[in-house]
């Protein structure tokens, strides 16, 4: 009998899974990691230097 409800339980977890597998695919691309930050990169001053 436990093994008659096992059974139907990852059989159950088994198609929930595939649906949410299908529906991630299906629908919007993954986010991609963010990429680190570039360092900002300041302009030279256009001043005479003394």
């Amino acid at each position: 009998m436990a093994d008659n409800y096992l059974e139907r339980q990852r059989e159950a977890y088994e198609a929930r899974k595939a649906e949410w597998l299908k529906s991630r695919r299906l629908g919007k691309p993954a986010r991609r990691a963010s990429q680190p930050a570039k360092p900002s990169v300041r302009p030279k001053p256009t001043g005479d230097k003394e």
